[in-house]
Order: C-alpha cells, then sequence, then structure tokens
C-alpha cells in the first residue's frame, strides 16, 4: 500500500476485523465487524471465514455506494470471491492476486484420505476465480502458466517486495541465540508457519541425519514443527529476524508451487545462503544466489547442503551476497509499484 501511494494512487484496504497487531496510523484501513470475523489466524479455511468473506464484500459494496474505486486488487482467492459477489452493484474490475494455486495447497488441510477430492475442489477454485476476475496478478510465473488458460482478461507476474531494514541489533542476536540454545553461525534455520505444504517433515529428516547441525524452526503459529530432531521456538517477528542474521543457511524446504514464500525475501535481506528446491519461485540461481536442490529431493540432499555450507563460511557468504543482490534487483519496491499500476490500467481499459 505504502508502495503504491507513493507512486501516486489512493488506497483502501478491507479486511477483516480481527488480526494481529494495531493498524498502520499511515494507511487508510476499513474493517468488518469484529464479532463477524474469524479468529483463527492460520492460513487455510475454516468454517467462520464464509461468514467474515460475506461481511467483508457487504461492507466494499457500501463503501463504493458513497466513493468511487477505479480497481479492487484482491489478494487469495477469498478476496477476489467476495469482491467478485459485489461487482455487479459496485461495477469495480476486480484483479485476482493469486498467492498460492488451490490446486497444490488445498490438500495440505484436510486427511490424507480426502487429499485427491480436495485437489479436484482447489482446481475448479483456480479455474473458477481467474476465469471471472477482470485480470490475474501472480506471484510467480508457474501460477500465471496454470492460470492463463482460464483467464479471461490480462494476466502478469509481479513478485511482492520487501523494503529493506537496518540490521538487528548485536544484543538481540545474542539473546535469542540464548533462548534458541544454537551458536551464532552454527545452525540452519527455518522460519515461518508448520503448516504441511512447508513440506517440514523432509527437514526433520535432514535434521535426523546432522545431528551435530541445529536445524532451528522459528514459528509465530500455535502449533510446532515436527520434533523429530528440529528445534522449534516461538518467536515474534523481530526475533525470528534476529535469528535469521546469525545462522550459517536459511532452509525452505517447500515443493508446492505457486506462490511465492515472503520469507524468501526475508532470508535475501539478511545475505543468508538459501537453500531451497529448484522452480519453486523466479530469480533464484544455484551457485550465485542460492543452492537449489532438485524438485524431487528428499533429506539426504537438504543435509548435504545445509552441512557444506555450515563448514564453508566463505561459499555461505557470497550466496548470500548474491540473494542481497537478488531482492535489490527483482524485488524492490517502487519499480513494483510502477508495474501493478500499470497493469491496474490495463485491467481496466480491458473491462471496459
Amino acid at each position: 500500500m505504502r508502495a503504491l501511494a507513493a507512486a501516486g494512487a489512493e488506497v483502501t484496504l478491507f479486511c477483516y476485523g480481527s488480526g494481529e497487531g494495531a493498524a498502520p496510523e499511515d494507511l487508510e484501513v476499513v474493517r468488518v465487524p469484529g464479532f463477524l470475523s474469524s479468529r483463527v489466524l492460520r492460513a487455510g479455511p475454516t468454517v467462520s471465514k464464509p461468514l467474515a468473506d460475506a461481511a467483508l464484500a457487504a461492507r466494499f459494496a457500501a463503501e463504493a455506494r458513497s466513493r468511487h474505486f477505479d480497481v479492487a486488487l484482491a489478494h487469495n482467492a477469498e478476496a477476489a470471491l467476495a469482491a467478485l459477489l459485489v461487482r455487479p452493484a459496485t461495477r469495480v474490475p476486480v484483479i485476482y492476486v493469486a498467492h498460492t494455486l488451490l490446486a497444490n495447497e488445498l490438500d495440505a488441510y484436510v486427511l490424507s484420505e480426502l487429499s485427491e477430492p480436495a485437489r479436484r475442489v482447489g482446481q475448479h477454485l483456480d479455474a473458477g476465480v481467474a476465469s471471472r476476475a477482470d485480470g490475474v496478478l501472480t506471484l510467480c510465473s508457474a501460477a500465471a502458466i496454470r492460470l492463463r488458460a482460464q483467464a479471461q482478461g490480462p494476466v502478469t507476474v509481479i513478485p511482492p517486495g520487501l523494503y529493506p531494514q537496518p540490521a538487528p541489533s548485536a544484543e538481540s542476536v545474542e539473546r535469542i541465540c540464548v533462548r534458541a540454545g544454537v551458536e551464532p553461525g552454527h545452525f540452519a534455520l527455518y522460519t515461518g508457519n508448520v503448516d504441511r505444504y512447508q513440506d517440514l517433515e523432509s527437514l526433520a529428516g535432514a535434521a535426523r541425519l546432522l545431528p551435530e547441525l541445529p536445524i532451528v524452526v522459528a514459528t509465530h503459529g500455535d502449533r510446532d514443527a515436527p520434533d523429530r530432531g528440529l528445534r522449534s521456538i516461538r518467536t515474534r517477528p523481530e526475533e525470528a529476524r534476529a535469528l535469521l542474521f546469525a545462522c550459517a543457511a536459511a532452509v525452505l524446504p517447500r515443493r508446492r508451487q505457486g506462490g511465492f514464500p515472503i520469507k524468501l525475501l526475508n532470508y535475501m535481506e539478511a545475505r543468508r545462503a538459501i537453500v531451497a528446491r529448484a522452480r519453486l519461485v523466479d530469480g533464484l540461481e544455484h551457485g550465485v544466489s542460492a543452492w537449489l536442490v532438485p524438485p524431487e529431493a528428499g533429506p539426504r540432499e537438504l543435509a548435504t547442503a545445509l552441512e557444506t555450507l555450515a563448514g564453508d563460511p566463505v561459499a555461505a557468504a557470497k550466496l548470500g551476497r548474491g540473494a542481497r543482490s537478488l531482492l535489490e534487483l527483482r524485488h524492490s519496491w517502487p519499480p513494483l509499484a510502477k508495474q501493478t499500476l500499470e497493469f491496474m490500467e490495463e485491467v481496466v481499459l480491458h473491462a471496459r
């Protein structure tokens, strides 16, 4: 929102009435009533979200009756469905900002015996939202390739951005390392949620092969990572960031394509050597900005990468510098905001 505003747009955020932390005072935020909002903040479907989405749609429609919106940037399928529900009344073109491919992720939230039906539901949702939206903005090329076949409007790829911040203080880094029971420069780190689509089981397998290299999972959620070899620690965002600046390598075991894990931007900002799977996102290059293992790689390949980087700080530092260069080249907000505004104009013209 700040990047779009700096580029000349007037931006309003419509969201649920519950969440973590206070809304930024410099941004216009319109919330639905708290009693209509889901109290579950983790990813994935819940029984309370449809009610919250309906309330979100109604609030957007009410606001659109008294003020003009050129376009709705609808983040993720729920928001897109809410905006599309009231599009006949608002006449506001809807851009579906696809954070993921539901066909690749929805089965992570159900029992294993329901995986195939969940994938089919995800495929129908992906196709249905893309075909009804006035435009589709994806975060990576894999999603664009998949959704372009169903989309009726323009499709583009614009990755997320990050405003780099100063490094955390040495005191904060030391404090969180003591709490995690690790020594700076001598552990590997994963940050983020521990939902099944993150494929942390393969990282736990790597941890069992590396008893001398702690692999820490810093999570903000209400669930722990698989405990077979991993060290799970609940952290606030600033604590997870401090751990990042102290680790020997940052790892992302996720296999499922379709989005752009924001943690990768945090890894790049901290100049960490990244271990991830090839073809997961655009831009990462093996030996230059990351150590990429094959998409089908198992725990042993992850373990080899982490062990090698932990034992070769020079090579790790080189990959870290490459990752930071990639952040500055592809994920700077000002040019991304410009691209977003240009795409919005294209969609509005196409929708007339």
